[in-house]
C-alpha cells in the first residue's frame, strides 16, 4: 500500500471504509438553508401578522385591492415560498433522523417535497390571480 492511500484511508471512520461511504456532504448546506430561511421568515412573519391585523375586518374587495399592490403581492409570494421551503427542509431533517427504514424515509422525503411544491405553486398562482383581479 502506498503512503498516500494509507494516509487518506486512515482519515475515514472504520464504518466509512467498510461501506465505501463517507460524509454525504449535504448536511452543511441543509443546515445553512434552514438558518437562512429562519432569518428571512422573521421580517416576513412580522409583515404577515401586521397585515392580518390590519385586514381583520376587511371585506373581499379591500383585500383584493390590498394584494394588488406590487409590494404586498411580492411579500406574500416571498412569505409563502420561504415558509414552505423552510417547512420542507425541517420535515426532511426530521424524517432523515427518525425514520429508520430507507425506503419509507426516501418515499416520505419525496412526498413532503412534492406536497410543499404543490402548495407553493397553488398559493403563488392564487396570489397572482387575486393581485391581477382575475
Amino acid at each position: 500500500m502506498s503512503a498516500s492511500s494509507t494516509s487518506s484511508s486512515s482519515l475515514r471512520s472504520p464504518l466509512g471504509r467498510a461501506r465505501g461511504l463517507g460524509s454525504a456532504k449535504d448536511g452543511l448546506h441543509h443546515w445553512w438553508m434552514q438558518r437562512l430561511t429562519s432569518i428571512a421568515l422573521i421580517p416576513l412573519s412580522i409583515w404577515f401578522v401586521s397585515a392580518l391585523i390590519s385586514l381583520r375586518d376587511a371585506d373581499w374587495e379591500t383585500y383584493a385591492l390590498w394584494v394588488s399592490s406590487p409590494f404586498h403581492a411580492t411579500m406574500m409570494v416571498l412569505f409563502i415560498g420561504v415558509g414552505l421551503h423552510h417547512a420542507q427542509a425541517g420535515m426532511q431533517v426530521v424524517l432523515e433522523d427518525y425514520v429508520s427504514s430507507h425506503g419509507t424515509r426516501v418515499f416520505s422525503v419525496i412526498a413532503v417535497k412534492l406536497i410543499c411544491y404543490a402548495l407553493a405553486a397553488l398559493s403563488i398562482v392564487s396570489v397572482v390571480l387575486v393581485a391581477l383581479g382575475v
